[in-house]
């Protein structure tokens, strides 16, 4: 009598070839893989491997990397936020307006923000599972909203779209650093001493490392990252998740509170879109009315090619990371290639309709269609 356990016939095999398909980073490896090897034989001499060249496309990357991670997660659970790029602009005006303007200390004007900003979040999540409208309408809606009050409120207050002055606001503030500081300064000087990276030659900077640490925005993209992952593939809310977008009755008659899950993801989406306006405001010292323009497409783009359907319940962070990664090596190396600047959108729309034609292809090895 044999020990061998007896197998189903109506379970069906899966090839290792056929797993690796169906992976949701395959697309964003594969890219990253062709985007790194066509830079290194078209722009290897140009300064884009050299210390200051890789932290350039490293911030750039970092900057994708954030509003990437929430948009995926929320693609995941089956919806859109169209409105994250004006969330950004919003946020950064707030931070101004309550911090420069209205002289509130800096940490409270970021956590107003905070607050604000996810509560238009959850907003946005309470009407689209309270009256079952396309993310796609209510988000667009928010878009225009949160866009009119950037431009009018400084316009009212201040008499201009552009507020300075955030960074000498945040001199001595113990949250601001949070968001705008940098780290392991004194390693990279090091470096800088020993020749191992370049240092400046003349003017005030002199002996100073060209790359004088790694700013906070890369420190949250890597965060977020992290934080995302292990929520999506190591929580009980992560299956949760997915079963929102890839079923949403199916979900609820199993127990998933599948409108809270959309609602929260809404709201973690406008916290990162949050993040990234509080790392660019005190970067640059100033809000703009017109930042965050089209930000919202580059996230979505970032979590295609990372892997996520359009359709909900399925897709990967590290996919998404890996897009984000993507946009910011072309975005940068097109200029060290000696590359007109305009292509880079070229590339978006190319990348994209290869993006969602292999995305579609997954989808049917997953679900058997034809």
């Amino acid at each position: 009598m044999s020990d061998a356990p007896a197998t189903d016939e109506r379970v069906k095999e899966i090839s290792g070839l056929r797993k690796a398909l169906i992976r949701p980073e395959l697309g964003g490896i594969v890219g990253t893989v062709a985007v790194f090897t066509f830079f290194l034989l078209f722009a290897f001499d140009s300064g884009m491997f050299n210390a200051q060249g890789i932290m350039n496309w490293t911030v750039v990357s970092a900057q994708f990397v954030i509003i990437a991670v929430g948009a995926c997660l929320l693609m995941i659970s089956g919806e859109f936020d169209l409105s994250v790029g004006s969330m950004i602009g919003f946020a950064g005006m707030m931070i101004a307006i309550f911090g420069v303007t209205m002289e509130f200390p800096m940490w409270m004007a970021i956590l107003i923000t905070f607050v604000i900003c996810v509560g238009f979040g959850a907003l946005n999540g309470y009407i689209v599972v309270k009256t079952g409208l396309p993310s796609f309408i209510v988000t667009l809606a928010t878009l225009f909203i949160l866009r009119g009050f950037t431009i009018f409120i400084p316009q009212t207050l201040e008499r201009k779209t552009i507020i300075g002055g955030i960074r000498e606001a945040a001199e001595g503030d113990w949250l601001a650093p949070l968001f705008g500081a940098k780290i392991f300064g004194g390693f990279f000087q090091m470096l800088g001493d020993a020749g191992i990276i370049d240092v400046f030659e003349r003017g005030t900077r002199q002996g100073q490392p060209v790359v004088d640490g790694i700013p906070m925005l890369i420190v949250w993209a890597l965060f977020l990252v992290l934080i995302g992952h292990i929520l999506l593939t190591r929580t009980k809310f992560g299956n949760w998740i997915f079963a929102a977008g890839g079923d949403p009755e199916s979900a609820r008659n199993s127990g998933v509170p599948v409108d809270r899950v959309k609602i929260t993801m809404f709201m973690f989406t406008a916290f990162c879109a949050t993040v990234f306006a509080t790392c660019q405001v005190m970067e640059f010292g100033s809000a703009g009315a017109d930042r965050g323009l089209l930000k919202e497409f580059e996230a979505i783009i970032a979590v295609v090619i990372g892997g996520a359907l359009l359709t909900g319940g399925y897709g990967s962070v590290i996919g998404a990371a890996l897009g984000a990664l993507i946009f910011g090596v072309v975005q940068q190396g097109l200029f060290f290639a000696g590359v007109e600047s305009s292509l880079f959108r070229v590339f978006l729309g190319v990348i994209l309709l290869f993006a969602v034609i292999l995305n579609t292809y997954i989808r049917r090895i997953i679900t058997g269609e034809r």
